[in-house]
């Protein structure tokens, strides 16, 4: 598996609000310098994140992000799936996936 620049960056994102959160909602501009990222890519990379709960946004004055869960509920792969789509180490345990396989039942790799 590849990981996208999108996933990288989101990572770096997340990691960022769990080391920067204790203080409120941080804002976009204050992660795009910590981690030099383009805060308009950051406000792309949020929407995902924030669709899958991963992410709060907070409006207003002092507003931001922070993020929707602990940190420690936050495992990486959920973060990858929400900006990359399923990961699988083989195609047919995909959720919803078109590909299936007869052998399924009794293959060795689908039980990874």
């Amino acid at each position: 598996m590849h990981v996208t620049t999108s996933g990288r960056y989101g990572l770096r994102v997340m990691l960022d609000l769990a080391l920067n959160s204790t203080q409120g909602p941080v804002s976009r501009q204050d992660i795009a310098a910590r981690q030099d990222i383009s805060a308009e890519y950051i406000a792309q990379l949020i929407k995902p994140l924030a669709k899958a709960d991963l992410v709060k946004t907070v409006m207003g004055p002092g507003g931001g992000y922070r993020l929707g869960r602990e940190p420690g509920q936050i495992p990486v792969g959920d973060i990858i799936r929400a900006l990359e789509g399923p990961i699988a180490a083989v195609y047919c345990v995909i959720p919803d996936g078109a590909l299936r396989c007869d052998r399924a039942k009794s293959c060795t790799a689908h039980l990874l």
